[in-house]
């Protein structure tokens, strides 16, 4: 897990391009999407934290976002993860 608030832009957007960084969560809620949803967009950056990988979100007590990761979200709601 990686909070936003440790990383310059320049390096954030290396992660990115690299594929270092492929979801990003809220560290309060504990919820985390894609880089591109609506919703994530809108968090403060205090809260936002990125992930490497779905299973590392998971693994840190991450759910799946209700807009962005719907089906997966309804896998989660069901109890199955």
């Amino acid at each position: 897990m990686i909070i936003h608030t440790d990383l310059d832009r320049l390096h954030l957007l290396r992660l990115i391009r690299t594929k270092k960084i492929i979801y990003a969560g809220n560290l309060k809620l504990k919820i985390y999407g894609t880089l591109r949803c609506k919703s994530g967009k809108r968090m403060k950056i205090g809260n936002r934290v990125f992930f490497e990988s779905e299973r590392e979100a998971l693994k840190n007590g991450f759910r799946p976002c209700g807009h962005c990761l719907k089906e997966k979200y309804k896998v989660w709601k069901n109890g199955i993860i």
